[in-house]
């Protein structure tokens, strides 16, 4: 009912059980009362959404908090005596202020105690690890920190407004004097709108803060409470279209066990291990259990089954569970009393103009008040020690008594820096005499100095406020950071295919005459094991092929000649072809790698004349080819009827490409007579050191040329190193310091510092090719890395400090130094002296390339034969030696 409706309501008589009013006629009825639906919801709904957005989701620019929060943290203060709080009673107090109930209250108090910011907490407030909940208001207590206490309270420089009933009064916004909205995220859902802001790191907020101030550039990135792993390569400042990758941490504790020792942020271990069992039951991982040992810090043990890759269990983890989620912000605050979306670096200029203005501000206020104790003061001073008193005797009223001493003050008003009020008169006739008896004019005068000098110290911070904010952050950094230091990693994640790392959960069967292929096809021909997500390549006998999804059944084409997993942009995978073209064409040959196919899409491996027919055909994974023995059929003049075919001799090329011909006349027989080795020779591998993978896209460092049988060298700052197989699904350590192709018997030179005898070490040893963690410093003491050298005969310069600081640098010749030993022998002490620094110097010796023992430079037969052919079975291609990397982190 309208406000119109409820004001002629009023004017209406009452009407009694035996008078009845005459009904008026329906046409004015209708014309007076009623009122359009539309309108209604229009005024209604904006109402009601202009309310919920500013009043209850989404949190003000000026301190960071919504509604609620403020309302808390308000009647926190107002309760505050230095001790402990009943939560029950700061929820009573605060629904004061507001007047949604104590749930929401309670909710966002212990919100706020978790984040361990404002909120000082006493009991079992929950656990964010496990997703525990705190327990009930009556057994657990709170009080606000130092930090809130400091930061973000002033009565003198908060405006206020009444509360919702009118009888108390409450902040607008805090006059908060650092960045609370970044440092401690939210999120909140309004109407037709959203606010998703994610926390970041204390001492990284001050320092940008400082930055700016200085107008040095800055950039800010997430940091959460749970720790894990963050890539911000697409965070677009936290505006609307960013998105953040985050990972949980996981360490390989053996060659059978993954602990995971933090998780996500938006995710505890309950809900982390509910996404591992459930990806386990659907078969894409394999666990034997999994076990949650969780404390005060995040330990998941997952045991791994007989012969499953750690390393791809891992992407496994990533690719199917929550272990790596993907959080989209979206940066929408409140200014002016109207929403804004708006970058985090711009949140935290307007925090740190705020804060300038509030810091002024007070400052502003102090002089204010310094002027008036000056001002009271002096004018005491100037009625004591001039006897002023002593004119009012004889008055007989108080008006008498004022107008008396504002007369005797009149010569002493060039004195003073303002007029002389009524209250000032007031206060000077109220001065006891005891106190005009004990009255000091050194103290007096050293009471105003010292005014005086704050007033010059508060004047100064005024004329240099922006030195001043600074100084006051700088004091704020130096008080509160300690154990805020980052606890999210920042890195740039791989793409993990899922089709890579999933468990083979399934089993493909065909029918190849009827052209079915599927996982239900229980009594059909097995082809193999593959996932549920896989793409399978089908290759029929007329030369046409396509890919497919795994399905339960489906129908691909008749004459399969080749079915099996395909795996996208594998270049390594060659299929070697014989084809006949057309009905009575010649015979084709061709090898090819088919790297990427749109899905169900048929494709053709011959020219695509009517009547072609693959004759033979092989898939290698690794490149391999084959020797064929040809069978011709007989025909008039044709002598050579048998003949060898070599496919390493050919050429690979496109899938689209139509191959050599082989022969012109018809084939009989065609048989396999000897398989080869690999053509493709070694596979490049690059190291990405911004992700800490292998890759063979060229990204990062080259490792080397890597055959089946070679292994990769990595060295670690933990004083660990290891050999491993080149899988790009590897995943290192952390702390790599160097890195390369595995060469038996090359020697090492390491330098490390003994913890326990104070003093430097140098070893030279040959790492061991076992693939296990084997420690190249020290067993038997405890060790810091220094330095690690892969010359043959590198120099060493020591520098000596403390107190041995004046004696020269010396330089030491590592392979004259100390000789080559185990990689467990502890070393040679290299000085007595204490020892500030340890340089590397360039070698003054190369180790010499060996000669040929025959001078002539004729080649032999043999090394004749081995130059024509390379790809003999059995055979390495040399190509990639000394293309290797040493890398330095």
């Amino acid at each position: 009912m309208s406000q119109e409706e409820l004001d002629n309501r009023e004017h209406l008589p009452e009407e009694g059980p035996l008078q009845q009013q005459a009904p008026e006629p329906a046409e004015h009825h209708r014309s007076t009362h009623v009122t359009k639906l539309s309108g209604l919801y229009q005024d209604w709904f904006l109402d009601y959404a202009s309310y919920v957005i500013l009043e209850r989701a989404v949190p003000h620019i000026d301190d960071g908090l919504k509604p609620v929060q403020r309302r808390i943290l308000q009647a926190m203060r107002r309760m505050d005596d230095g001790r402990y709080n009943k939560v029950a009673n700061i929820i009573g107090y605060t629904m004061q202020y507001h007047p949604h109930g104590d749930a929401s209250i309670g909710d966002a108090l212990v919100q706020l105690g978790q984040k361990e910011l404002l909120i000082d907490t006493q009991g079992n407030w929950g656990n964010i690890l496990t997703g525990d909940g705190a327990a009930a208001p009556r057994y657990i207590e709170a009080r606000l920190t130092k930090f809130a206490l400091d930061i973000i309270f002033n009565p003198k420089t908060t405006d206020w407004k009444l509360t919702y009933d009118g009888r108390n009064k409450e902040p607008l916004a805090l006059p908060a004097k650092f960045p609370l909205l970044l440092m401690q995220g939210v999120e909140g859902i309004a109407v037709g709108l959203a606010s998703k802001i994610l926390p970041h790191n204390f001492v990284e907020l001050i320092e940008a803060c400082i930055a700016y101030l200085k107008g040095e550039d800055f950039i800010l990135y997430p940091d959460f409470p749970t720790g894990g792993m963050v890539d911000v390569s697409r965070y677009n400042h936290g505006l609307r279209g960013g998105t953040v990758k985050i990972r949980a941490r996981m360490v390989k504790t053996d060659i059978r066990t993954i602990t995971i020792t933090e998780v996500p942020y938006g995710r505890t271990t309950g809900s982390l291990i509910e996404s591992i069992v459930k990806a386990n039951e659907k078969g894409k991982i394999k666990i034997k259990k999994i076990d949650d040992n969780t404390a005060e810090n995040v330990e998941i043990q997952i045991s791994l089954a007989p012969g499953v890759s750690p390393d791809k269990t891992i992407d496994a983890l990533y690719a199917c569970t929550d272990c790596e989620i993907s959080v989209s912000p979206n940066s929408c605050v409140i200014q002016h009393n109207k929403p804004l979306f708006l970058e985090v670096e711009t949140i935290l200029k307007h925090s740190a103009d705020h804060t300038v203005k509030l810091l002024k501000l007070e400052q502003e206020i102090r002089l204010n008040e310094l002027e008036q104790e000056w001002h009271l003061y002096s004018l005491e001073r100037i009625f004591i020690m001039n006897e002023l008193y002593e004119h009012i005797k004889n008055c007989k009223t108080e008006e008498e008594i004022l107008d008396t001493i504002d007369e005797s003050l009149k010569p002493f008003i060039k004195k003073l820096r303002r007029e002389v009020t009524r209250d000032d008169l007031i206060r000077l006739s109220n001065i006891p005499i005891k106190r005009i008896s004990k009255y000091s004019s050194f103290k007096a005068d050293e009471l105003i100095k010292s005014i005086e000098a704050e007033m010059e110290e508060v004047k100064e911070r005024i004329a240099h406020i922006i030195p001043f904010t600074i100084a006051y952050y700088e004091s704020m950094l130096k008080k509160y950071s300690k154990g805020r230091e980052r606890k999210t990693e920042i890195r740039s994640f791989d793409t993990i295919e899922a089709t890579h790392v999933v468990v083979a959960n399934e089993k493909l069967y065909v029918n190849r005459e009827e052209g079915f292929m599927g996982t239900g096809l229980k009594k059909e021909e097995y082809v193999c094991d593959c996932s549920d997500i896989d793409d399978i390549i089908v290759i029929r006998d007329d030369g046409k092929y396509q890919i497919s999804k795994v399905a339960d059944k489906v129908y691909v084409g008749k004459n399969i000649r080749y079915i099996g997993v395909f795996r996208k942009n594998d270049a390594r995978t060659i299929y070697n072809v014989v084809y006949r073209d057309g009905l009575n064409g010649a015979i084709m040959s061709k090898r090819c790698a088919i790297t990427g196919l749109t899905r169900d899409k048929e494709y053709d491996l011959t020219k695509g004349d009517k009547g072609s027919k693959i004759l033979h055909l092989t898939v290698n994974p690794n490149g391999e080819a084959e020797i064929l023995k040809i069978s011709l059929k007989p025909r008039p003049r044709l002598r050579i009827l048998h003949f060898e075919y070599d496919f390493s001799q050919l050429a690979i090329k496109g899938k689209g490409s139509m191959g050599n011909i082989l022969s012109k006349y018809a084939i009989h027989r065609i048989e396999l007579k000897e398989k080869i080795g690999s053509t493709l020779g070694g596979q490049k591998i690059w190291f990405d050191p911004e992700v800490q993978r292998l890759n063979t896209e060229a990204r990062g460092s080259l490792v080397g040329e890597f055959q089946t049988v070679d292994r990769i060298l990595v060295f670690y700052n933990s004083g660990l190193c290891c050999t491993y197989k080149p899988d790009l699904s590897t995943h290192f350590e952390p702390g790599i310091v160097h890195m390369e192709k595995f060469q038996e018997g090359k020697v090492y030179s390491a330098v490390y510092f003994d913890l326990e005898q104070q003093f430097y070490y140098l070893k030279r040893f040959v790492a061991e090719n076992n693939g296990k963690l084997s420690n190249f410093l020290s067993d038997d003491s405890k060790c810091a890395y220094t330095l690690l050298s892969d010359k043959d005969y590198p120099r060493l310069k020591l520098l000596f400090g403390g107190k041995h600081a004046h004696r020269e640098a010396e330089e030491v010749d590592a392979e004259s130094f100390i000789a080559v030993k185990g990689i467990k022998a502890k070393g040679k002490r290299l000085s007595t002296y204490e020892i500030a620094r340890i340089e590397e110097l360039e070698p003054l010796r190369f180790r010499e390339e060996e000669e040929p023992d025959d001078d002539s430079g004729e080649i032999s037969e043999t090394e004749e034969h081995d130059m024509e052919s390379p790809f003999k079975p059995g055979s390495t291609d040399d190509a990639g030696k000394g293309e290797q990397m040493s890398l330095g982190f």
